[in-house]
């Protein structure tokens, strides 16, 4: 295996990064980092947990010319979270090459960006709508850019930014570099690549496989006006420590939030009409459990991994295979068990045979009542001792970092444990107000 020093890293940055714990590249690094530090233009198709980030941030940053005061790298990816995700590390990396690096989201005050971006910060990180607005206000220098990064390219094309990265792309030098990480390459990304790009690089490297074997995975049938009070019902027996709901639109996450305070669930929503303060404190308290359930849909809630979630929800079924794996897998994690139940319509059918396909397994299938309706054979892993052989699923959303769960099982549990706990001490954590 190459190390950090043989793909041309610099021992300041090899230094940061062994503080971090980080003493070895991952394919996806030894891939692409060389081929970026020769200046080419690289489709790397790499999924999150593969270490993509560390493989454009690290070539990038060393090529920053510090005693240049303008913009000279761009980074686009689709949500907030990822921006600050992906600034955090950057930041992390740059001090110790004194590299200024700029997160520019939505959430913050237009104000406060403006006199930030007249320090003309050498990397600037955005979703492409807030870049956009800036490259138009004259505000940022897109003609001085010389690197672009899009990652998680596919997810911003699921979203409709393609206008605006293109836009954003054609109005910087020239002669740029683009890096483009993307967990498929469909059509339109080749088209954009091919748009753009010369003579570009491809690298692939396979994400780490998730077992899904830990994880009970229910669907529940019923007709659409039964799925609130089912869930009510669910909840009240499940008692789950930690449990997310997740909702495919952002209205229909407000309007169940509602439904269910109106029930007496102590609960938190997550969107994206909400600014990223307000995110970063309701994934906090969900993290302590101070609040134990959170209603969020896709977008809002990548890049959750938090500790304890027992119960995952799904109120809608996700229209994408991918979606579905990665909110089961927030639950079932560090050898934990997880229970993740779907709620589907007679509507919902195909789109559940397509996940089947997907994960290779059969989900059980339940009456709202709970009575077997269709045997499966997605559950969870058997004992210590008995085979399995289930699939080991590949999916488009990796974890990060490795955790492991504060809680161990469900029922409730840990929920009394917690609450018992508290109360000795004077205070009470629960779900219902």
């Amino acid at each position: 295996m190459k190390s950090f020093k043989t793909l041309g890293i610099s021992d300041e940055l090899i230094t940061a990064l062994q503080k971090q714990g980080i003493k070895e590249p991952t394919p996806i690094q030894e891939q692409a980092i060389p081929v970026a530090f020769k200046g080419n233009d690289v489709i790397a198709k790499a999924q999150t947990g593969t270490g993509k980030t560390l493989a454009f941030l690290l070539p990038i940053l060393q090529r920053v010319h510090t005693d240049v005061h303008q913009e000279q790298v761009l980074i686009i990816a689709p949500t907030r979270e990822l921006i600050k995700q992906i600034a955090d590390e950057a930041k992390t990396l740059a001090a110790v090459l004194d590299v200024d690096v700029l997160p520019l989201i939505g959430g913050k005050t237009i104000e406060a960006q403006l006199q930030q971006l007249g320090r003309r910060p050498h990397v600037i990180l955005g979703t492409p709508g807030r870049l956009l607005d800036h490259a138009k206000r004259g505000s940022l220098h897109l003609n001085t850019i010389r690197r672009v990064v899009l990652d998680e390219a596919d997810q911003m094309l699921h979203m409709g930014f393609l206008p605006d990265i293109e836009k954003l792309i054609s109005e910087t030098n020239a002669n740029r570099q683009l890096l483009l990480f993307s967990a498929t390459i469909p059509d339109k990304i080749r088209n954009l690549a091919k748009s753009y790009m010369s003579k570009p690089v491809s690298v692939t490297a396979e994400g780490k496989h998730i077992t899904l074997e830990a994880i009970d995975q229910r669907v529940y049938m019923m007709n659409p006006e039964d799925k609130t009070p089912r869930l009510i019902e669910m909840i009240r027996e499940d008692d789950p420590f930690l449990a997310i709901v997740f909702c495919n639109k952002r209205e229909g996450a407000i309007r169940l939030s509602y439904e269910l305070t109106a029930a007496g669930l102590n609960l938190a929503e997550m969107h994206g009409d909400l600014t990223q303060g307000r995110r970063t404190q309701i994934l906090r308290e969900f993290a302590k459990a101070k609040t134990q359930i959170l209603v969020a849909t896709d977008i809002a809630a990548r890049g959750i991994d938090i500790e304890g979630i027992t119960h995952v929800y799904n109120y809608d079924v996700p229209r994408d295979v991918d979606y579905y794996i990665h909110r089961i897998g927030r639950t079932g994690r560090a050898g934990n068990s997880g229970v993740a139940v779907t709620f589907a319509t007679p509507a919902d059918e195909a789109w559940l045979r397509r996940i089947e396909r997907a994960i290779q397994a059969t989900l059980t299938k339940y009456t709202k009542d709970g009575q077997i309706k269709t045997k499966g054979n997605a559950t969870v892993a058997p004992k210590k001792g008995k085979t399995s052989n289930k699939p080991t699923i590949t999916s488009t959303y990796q974890s990060t970092k490795a955790k492991a769960h504060k809680a161990r099982g469900h029922k409730g549990a840990n929920s009394r444990q917690r609450r018992a706990s508290n109360s000795q001490s004077g205070g009470r954590r629960g779900r219902r107000k």
